[in-house]
């Protein structure tokens, strides 16, 4: 009896494990950087709600996210968000497409350019998504656009839900722990 409610505990443990939310590297070696194909490193990538993008460049590139009809021109007037830390970390906390250029000049055109499209998790509830995965945040350097953006606090509410989703399977590991020591 015992065995089978240790067995019953360990299945429903398996099954409220966070799913795990990838990080990529943006262009994986070769980081963010002119001469690279980010429309070919985007190829065979299931983006979704709760993984991360990692850029990794030198100081005279920067990380714009943009609209699209800023990526298609390669416009830098106008960024939603602004990234020049040389090691930024975008949390992907909703589905859609999304669009980054490097805002120095020529760098765009000659290929620094990447749009990432996102897809739901749990139905295309951020929410959701965000209770069901637990990527590590770190910050970076960011200056928002003239009109500020929700995107700090999308990325604070997804860290929080999964702390607390980290933090709902540790009590449920120890509980079956400590069920499986009581029970013999």
């Amino acid at each position: 009896m015992a065995d089978n409610l240790l067995l019953v505990l360990a299945i429903l443990l398996i099954g409220v494990v966070p799913a795990s939310a990838k990080d990529y590297t943006v262009g994986d070696s070769s980081g963010w950087k002119p001469g690279v194909n980010y429309t070919a490193w985007t190829k065979g990538k299931q983006f979704s709600v709760g993984d991360t993008l990692s850029f990794q460049y030198g100081a005279a590139h920067s990380v714009l996210e943009v609209s699209a009809a800023d990526h298609s021109a390669c416009s830098a007037s106008n960024p939603l968000r602004s990234h020049n830390d040389q090691s930024t970390t975008i949390p992907l906390t909703k589905s859609g497409t999304r669009y980054f250029i490097c805002g120095a000049a020529g760098h765009c055109a000659s290929g620094m350019k990447l749009a990432v499209t996102v897809s739901g998790v749990g139905g295309g509830d951020p929410a959701a998504a965000a209770s069901s995965s637990g990527p590590t945040m770190r910050s970076t350097n960011v200056t928002p656009a003239a009109g500020g953006t929700t995107e700090s606090a999308d990325s604070s509410a997804a860290a929080a839900a999964a702390s607390g989703a980290r933090l709902a399977t540790g009590l449920l590991l120890g509980a079956v722990v400590g069920l499986s020591a009581v029970m013999g």
